[in-house]
């Protein structure tokens, strides 16, 4: 029986691909036969040295790294996942947030596709194939005023220059998508579950609650598994989505309360 679902021999750069989401398709693309590399600060030490390139994806350099790595070990790219995010500002408002504190999300969150993008689509736009998936956030819907107005703000204008990629891209053969995760259940995630219920006097569950209430509730009354953000990502990036462009898929088990 054919398999409903393959990434059989195509190529893959997935950033951010040690922990989390990112880990999870990482899993997911190589159980289904994908050639992977992937990329972070530091190598897990579980984590194969021919499919891991250090880098600092906030930077140029760093960026440049991982595209002479993808071109070096796997000659051309057919996928791209930007799985890399996340917000280290503090919180207190929109006045905490320094020009270093915004430089610094949007490196991580906006600059890092962007660069990587210029550096490697141009090939896939030259062979007139390939797939780019931007993994942005439904904060760009529902920012968190204490503490990640500038990480929403930075997925947002992510979202947007997504959109503006495709349309300029997929006439010349590549796909580009986005993929939009609510609350996902990391260990990070997880940690912090533990924490507010230490402050609450309360144990992981009611934690979990606390979450879910910042958020306005989830509807389905738990967040996403990693595994579930990796099978929406793996099935956009395969050839049974191959009409789909310039889309953008929210899994949030219905955080987004309008439509």
């Amino acid at each position: 029986m054919t398999s409903f679902l393959t990434l059989e021999d195509k190529r893959a750069l997935i950033t951010s691909g040690t922990r989390g989401a990112g880990a999870a398709t990482v899993r997911l693309f190589r159980e289904l036969g994908a050639h992977v590399l992937t990329t972070a600060r530091s190598k897990p030490e579980d984590m194969p040295p021919d499919m891991f390139v250090p880098a600092d994806l906030t930077t140029e350099g760093g960026c440049e790294v991982v595209a002479d790595a993808v071109r070096k070990r796997l000659g051309e790219v057919d996928i791209i996942v930007h799985m890399l995010g996340g917000s280290s500002a503090p919180a207190g408002g929109f006045a905490a947030l320094s020009d270093g504190e915004w430089r610094k999300e949007l490196d991580l969150n906006l600059y890092s596709a962007v660069r990587l993008d210029r550096l490697l689509v141009p090939e896939m736009v030259e062979r007139r194939t390939g797939v780019v998936i931007h993994v942005t956030s439904i904060q760009r819907l529902l920012p968190l005023p204490e503490a990640t107005t500038a990480y929403a703000a930075a997925k947002a204008a992510l979202s947007t220059y997504s959109k503006s990629l495709s349309k300029e891209v997929s006439p010349k053969g590549v796909r580009v998508v986005r993929v939009s995760p609510g609350w996902i259940e990391t260990e990070a995630s997880l940690h912090l579950a533990e924490r507010l219920a230490r402050e609450a006097g309360t144990d992981i569950e009611g934690g979990k609650k606390i979450i879910m209430g910042s958020l306005g509730g989830i509807p389905i009354g738990r967040p996403s598994k990693p595994e579930e953000v990796a099978n929406l990502i793996a099935y956009l990036a395969s050839d049974r989505a191959a009409t789909i462009t310039g889309a953008e898929y929210v899994i949030d088990g219905g955080t987004v309360p309008t439509v």
